[in-house]
Order: structure tokens, then C-alpha cells, then sequence
């Protein structure tokens, strides 16, 4: 299932500690300069060769973080 969440719901799941998988969409020069605490970083043009190795499990709620240009 596919939903949206707020950066406020984010904080809020981060905030209680609520169990998910954080991933960032961010090219790598971009996470090393910042990302979110906890997030695993998967560019879109490494999804596709390496989600199966940084999401381990499958059953798990991930939610995926998508940089925005303004």
C-alpha cells in the first residue's frame, strides 16, 4: 500500500520511535552533506541494483523520502 505522510507525521513516527525503515532517495553527494537520522540512502538510479540488499526486511513499513526541487 502506498500512502503519503506529512513531515510532520515523519517527525512524529521518528519522534516515538515507532518502527519503519527510513530511506532517502538523495543523490549520494547530497546524504553525505545531510540526511535524516537513521536514513538509509538509495538514489533512484540505484534503486533497481541494490533495494534488495539495504531492505532486508520485507515485511517491514519503509517510508521512502523524496527531495523536491523548489
Amino acid at each position: 500500500m502506498n500512502e503519503t505522510i506529512t513531515l510532520t507525521e515523519l517527525k512524529s513516527k521518528m519522534d516515538n520511535g515507532d518502527a519503519f525503515t527510513l530511506v532517502e532517495t538523495l543523490p549520494i553527494e547530497y546524504y553525505r552533506h545531510t540526511h535524516l537520522p537513521g536514513a538509509i540512502n538509495l538514489p533512484v538510479d540505484k534503486i533497481a541494483e541494490t533495494a534488495v540488499t539495504v531492505l532486508h526486511d520485507k515485511s517491514s513499513e519503509i517510508v521512502v523520502y523524496c527531495a523536491k526541487d523548489t
